[in-house]
């Protein structure tokens, strides 16, 4: 029964990918031109990222920052990150910069529902991930998903894992339903433009100082010992 899920999971992402990206033609073109002429550089980048069982992919998605900018600095980003162009900032609380991954979805690397691909090294060595946190690598990386309308960046990575976890769960007991009630609730959500970027535990920290603080406790919580 699961392989079948999968099936029909696969058939729903390649039947809304492909019409998602013939209606939204226009406002591809329109973005594209937005951001070439709010600065220089290529209007979409691509960025390596983790998907089913720890393969790495390039990820499409709308340039949000200055190009020099794009793949330096910390990895988490929070509000007023002078690394953001003005139309990327427009783009991420809309979170119209996603878009591009229709394509990714229509290649098999990533789904419209399942956990968000993290960087290669964001959770350290994929080796040595716990049973917890590696789990979310049995499915594809998703467009959105259950972490991504229960709080976003808002919440922990922890709390991240957690529901990704429970997706995968849930999946293999109800199949497609569990997807399109994701896809349901994150366009209602899209209009509210909450949980986009992370927020600072202590405000008196830099941009840099708060992202090597999360990212040291993230790859601790991924790497700790499995319960027995």
């Amino acid at each position: 029964m699961y392989k079948f899920n999968l099936a029909i999971k696969r058939c729903f992402d390649v039947a809304a990918s492909l019409i998602l990206l013939v209606l939204l033609f226009p406002l591809f073109l329109l973005v594209i031109a937005a951001i070439k002429l709010d600065s220089r550089g290529p209007a979409i980048f691509k960025q390596e990222r983790r998907t089913k069982d720890g393969k790495i992919f390039q990820m499409y998605k709308f340039r949000s920052m200055y190009a020099d900018a794009v793949n330096t600095g910390p990895f988490f980003c929070f509000e007023n990150d002078p690394r953001e162009t003005r139309v990327g900032r427009f783009i991420r609380k809309t979170s119209i910069d996603e878009l591009p991954q229709l394509i990714n979805i229509l290649r098999g690397e990533m789904s419209i529902v399942g956990p968000r691909p993290c960087q290669p090294n964001e959770l350290g060595d994929f080796k040595t991930l716990n049973k917890m946190y590696k789990k979310r690598f049995e499915v594809n990386a998703g467009l959105t998903g259950l972490a991504q309308i229960k709080g976003r960046k808002t919440i922990s990575w922890h709390e991240k894992i957690y529901y990704d976890d429970e997706y995968i769960d849930t999946f293999k007991q109800v199949g497609i339903l569990i997807d399109l009630k994701i896809v349901f609730i994150t366009i209602l959500q899209i209009f509210v433009h909450s949980g986009v970027y992370h927020i600072k535990r202590d405000g008196s920290m830099n941009s840099i100082e708060a992202s090597e603080q999360l990212e040291t406790e993230v790859i601790r919580d991924a790497h700790m010992p499995d319960e027995m």
